[in-house]
């Protein structure tokens, strides 16, 4: 991506992939038989029941860490969410939806962050393992 251009770039041993092969993710090897890999993915509803649509999310995040052969073992949420403008039931489902598509996979939820945002948007930022 042209935007990548004048970032500064990192030059460092451990480092298998990074920002400059704009891969699904980014794995780093923290000792000779093992990797971190993380991603992060995040967007609006593209479906309309809130529980199927946390799921989506969830799953497309942890599809990026898959995409790279590795396991994945934490999640945390990454939440933009319009206050006061939207039943605060809905954001439970969403999160209930990613909970229990990231526990389906074996890993956890670690915790997360939000804002107040005029659109509704949700989603994960995982990290996984694999042997480099």
């Amino acid at each position: 991506m042209q935007v990548l251009h004048g970032l500064p770039k990192f030059d460092d041993a451990d480092l298998i992939v990074g920002i400059e092969t704009a891969d699904d993710a980014g794995v780093f090897r923290l000792r000779p038989d093992l990797a971190v890999v993380n991603t992060v993915d995040f967007f609006p509803p593209i479906v309309d029941d809130p529980y199927t649509f946390g799921q989506v999310a969830a799953a497309n995040a942890m599809s990026d860490i898959y995409a790279m052969g590795a396991e994945p073992k934490t999640a945390l949420n990454i939440v933009c969410f319009p206050k006061g403008k939207m039943d605060i039931q809905v954001l439970g489902e969403i999160l209930k939806g990613g909970a229990e598509k990231v526990r389906e996979a074996g890993a956890v939820v670690v915790g997360g962050h939000s804002i107040i945002d005029e659109e509704i948007k949700y989603g994960m930022a995982i990290t996984g393992v694999i042997h480099p």
